[in-house]
């Protein structure tokens, strides 16, 4: 098993920036991959990024391409999101999710992930 823990969440501007971290417990050494979701009221839970847990490969949506970017620090086991130039629209419950499994390339879809958090509320007002 795997526990994460999200935490950084909370109320800025527009223009702003914030940095989630997501603390991973337990079985990290099985951990494959970790992703960041966001899902805001009425909507679908939506692919934010995603990073290798060794390597440090990673992806990223299209619509925070260029503003966010995804970390980790393995001593720690932790998983960071640091979002720049925040948008309203970004405004959602942030979730951090772990992957056992070896893909081919980095997961993308909520299904693909085996562990989430609890999540962690970001509101970007205009």
């Amino acid at each position: 098993q795997v526990q994460l823990v999200e935490s950084g969440g909370g109320l800025v501007q527009a223009g702003g920036s914030l940095r989630l971290a997501c603390a991973a417990s337990g079985r990290t050494f099985s951990i494959y991959a970790m992703g960041w979701f966001r899902q805001a009221p009425g909507k679908e839970r939506d692919f934010v990024a995603a990073i290798m847990w060794s390597g440090g490969n990673t992806y990223y949506a299209d619509s925070v391409k260029g503003r966010f970017t995804i970390s980790r620090d393995n001593a720690k086991n932790t998983v960071y999101l640091q979002m720049n130039s925040l948008k309203p629209e970004d405004t959602a419950v942030y979730y951090c999710a772990a992957r056992w499994a070896y893909s081919s390339t980095l997961p993308t879809g909520s299904d693909e992930y085996n562990y989430w958090g609890q999540g962690t509320q970001v509101t970007v007002s205009s």
